[in-house]
């Protein structure tokens, strides 16, 4: 069994590095990382495909309304309207607005958020949990967190590895990795690995692991 090769997280991500699965990605996998566009994405994403966050991102583009003011300022309906693509528009549109209120209110803008936010802070904000501040740490502050998700649960379970919560998860995937400069780089490309692999290998409840078995 390939779990019984894998013993860490860094292990999976040597593997799934041999696959060149993020060939036609973008540097940080995720589109326009480190802008805050990823803040309003990580919220968007929520219980929606991405092709239908596309949508909504657009939408707020050529509305003039991607940025951190114009979103806090931003008649709710237009908001509505732009965010319906991506399902719970009504809750998203009020959870992102409020976002970016607070950040303006406890932070000034976009770039004293980056350097100055913590987990904690985010996890007290309306609609955010543990996955959507990791990948806003991630993805769009540049910090070293690994974000975990339902594909890389399925893909640690099929390996062998079962945990009991998310941070147990997390831990897991941490695992193996050395301090460096490049840390954040490393954990950002780890995590669209995982969810690469398993849009191209997963299929209903099946995942097949042997492009990973093969690399072994």
């Amino acid at each position: 069994m390939a779990g019984v090769m894998i013993e860490s997280g860094y292990d999976l991500y040597r593997t799934l590095q041999k696959l060149d699965l993020l060939k036609a990605s973008p540097e940080f996998w995720w589109p326009n990382a480190y802008s805050f566009e990823v803040v309003v994405g990580a919220i968007l994403t929520q219980n929606s495909q991405w092709q239908r966050v596309e949508q909504s991102l657009d939408n707020l583009r050529n509305n003039d309304l991607l940025s951190l003011e114009a979103i806090a300022r931003a008649p709710m309906e237009l908001l509505i309207e732009c965010i319906r693509p991506s399902g719970f528009f009504k809750a998203k549109s009020k959870n992102i607005q409020c976002l970016c209120r607070n950040i303006i209110g406890d932070f000034g803008g976009f770039e004293n958020f980056c350097c100055g936010v913590n987990r904690e802070w985010l996890l007290e904000q309306r609609g955010i949990g543990f996955e959507s501040a990791d990948a806003i740490l991630c993805y769009g502050c540049g910090r070293a967190v690994m974000v975990v998700d339902k594909y890389t649960q399925q893909l640690a379970a099929a390996l062998g590895r079962e945990f009991e919560d998310y941070h147990d998860l997390q831990a897991w995937c941490r695992e193996g990795f050395k301090e460096s400069d490049g840390l954040a780089r490393e954990l950002a490309l780890f995590h669209g690995m995982i969810v690469e692999y398993m849009k191209k290998y997963k299929k209903g409840r099946e995942i097949d692991l042997s492009p990973i078995n093969e690399t072994l």
